[in-house]
Parts: C-alpha cells; structure tokens; sequence
C-alpha cells in the first residue's frame, strides 16, 4: 500500500506540473503573437535602411564618418542579447555559446590581454558573464519590461560614445534572429565600425548595380550620411534585441510544448503501473482470504 500511496503522489505532481507547462505555454503564444508582429513591422525598414546607407557610404572614404573608421580591433566589445528568463530550452546556453565561441575563435589575443567587454542584455548573460569575472558594462536588464526604441536607444547611445572615445575599436553582435516559433537563427554581426558592403570578384556586375543606385541627394551625401548612420546603428541593435523577444517566447513556447507532452506521456506509465500495484495488491488480498477461507474449512 505505501508503494500505491508513492504512485498516487507521483500522479498528482505530474499533473500539477503539467497544468504549469500548458499555461505558460499559452502564455508564451501571446507574448509570441505581440513579438512577432513588432519584429515583423521593424525588419523591412531596418533591412532598407541598411541597404540605403550601404549604398551610399559606398563610395564615401573611411575618414568621412568616425563610424566608418577601421581600426585595428585590439579592444573588443561583445553585445550579447539573451532574456531575463529561463524555462526556454536551450535558448539562452546556445547565444551564450557562439559568444563564447566568437571571442575563442577570432579574439583570443584580446581575451588574453583582458581586452574584452562585455554589454549583456538580458538577465541571463548578465549573470553568466559577471560570474566569470568579465568586464560586464552596465545592467540593461530592465531593457524587456519596458521595450522600445528609446530604451534600446540609450544603450546604443552608450556603446557609440565608447566606440567614437576609443574604449573599443571594434562592436560585435551576438542575438538570436527569429525566423518562426520552432526555429530561430544565431546571429554574429559587427555593429561598429559600420561594415561596407562586399564585392565580390566573381560577380562585380552584379554588385555594382546593387550598389550604384541613382539617388538624387540633399543637402549633400557626406551630410545624409552622417545622419544616417548613427541612426542605422540605433535601429539594427533595437531589431537584433526585438529579433531575440520574439525568439524567446517562440523558444518557451515550444520547449513548455515539448514539457507538457513529456508529462502526459509520463502520466500515462504511473497510471499503468498505479493500476498494475493496485491489481497486484488486490490479488495479494484475495490470495490471503481464499488461503484463510480454505484453512477455516480444514478444521
């Protein structure tokens, strides 16, 4: 009977759990629907802004905008976007890993010299990085309870004054692009300098007329440009982290799916082997009362 009475306890903690699960799944369904459509309204317009301002600093040398500048990267700032919250799979593990990966595979030497900063946005990279003793700049983690483009503006705002005071030479970007509810892609871009567009030898025709497009420009490039790009800068980082939203809800959504099928097929084997004890139990009883009967019956 106590092996009923553990089964028993089993079954109602299994059923509590997924009633948790299957709520925060709906849960996560809504935020995912009002992320998905603030991402989805932003990426056209960051995406041709982009392009626009490629076009343009094209043909502009390095010199015309501090924010053009290559410099050699011996000071390196990592913008690492995560959430504030877990319970999402391997969400948050994975945009940690490919930075950890970034900085192992292409900014050893800098790690080394402790060159390396780190901007985390999110709770959970927050924590991750400060525990390891990096150079963590800031707590942008109120950044998710109230997410626009202002609040997303300051923290761009900060890392741009670093960049143009020589506190870093090169930005990196490390987020999860969200592509749907089950998928979302990691992502590694360079915020600052601001990265030209690439030719490639092998299709030069066709990049050029990507590239020279026949603008009619006022008051001048170089003055456009120059408005343009802080603002280009300000708008990819707000999209990287409403990219990273919209992947965490998706992430949750997905990984508290999974949970809840994993519980009612866990609910399923207790039940059995409740009804397989509680069967076992009741033949015991009856052995014992035929045996008792039979015993009674030979004297």
């Amino acid at each position: 009977m106590a092996n009923l009475k553990e089964v028993r306890n089993r079954i109602k903690s299994v059923s509590s759990t997924q009633q948790i699960t299957k709520a925060m799944k709906m849960v996560s369904a809504a935020k995912l629907k009002r992320a998905t459509n603030a991402i989805v309204q932003l990426r056209p317009y960051a995406n041709k802004l982009k392009d626009l301002l490629a076009n343009l600093s094209a043909s502009l040398e390095d010199g015309s905008s501090p924010f053009l500048a290559q410099r050699e990267p011996n000071k390196v700032l990592i913008v690492v976007v995560s959430s504030n919250r877990g319970l999402a799979g391997a969400f948050n593990a994975n945009v940690i890993k490919t930075a950890n990966n970034l900085i192992a595979e292409k900014y050893s030497e800098q790690l080394k010299a402790g060159n390396i900063s780190i901007v985390a946005i999110g709770k959970k990279s927050q924590e991750f990085y400060a525990r390891r003793k990096y150079n963590v700049i800031g707590n942008n983690n109120d950044l998710y309870l109230d997410l626009n483009f202002i609040n997303a503006s300051v923290i761009t705002q900060s890392i741009m004054d670093g960049f143009l005071k020589g506190d870093y030479d090169r930005v990196e970007l490390v987020y999860n692009q969200f592509k749907n509810a089950a998928m979302q892609i990691l992502t590694v871009e360079q915020l600052l300098p601001v990265p030209k567009p690439e030719v490639k030898k092998d299709d030069t025709k066709k990049d050029l007329n990507k590239v020279q497009v026949d603008y009619i420009l006022e008051p001048s490039q170089e003055a456009i440009v120059e408005q343009l790009i802080p603002k280009n800068i300000k708008i990819q980082l707000y999209k990287a982290v409403l990219d990273s939203n919209a992947s965490e809800h998706g992430a949750r959504m997905t990984a508290m799916d999974k949970a809840t099928d994993n519980a009612g097929e866990l609910l399923k084997a207790l039940k059995l082997s409740y009804n397989q004890a509680r069967q076992a139990a009741i033949t015991t009883e009856l052995t014992e009362i035929v045996s008792g009967a039979a015993a009674l019956s030979a004297q």
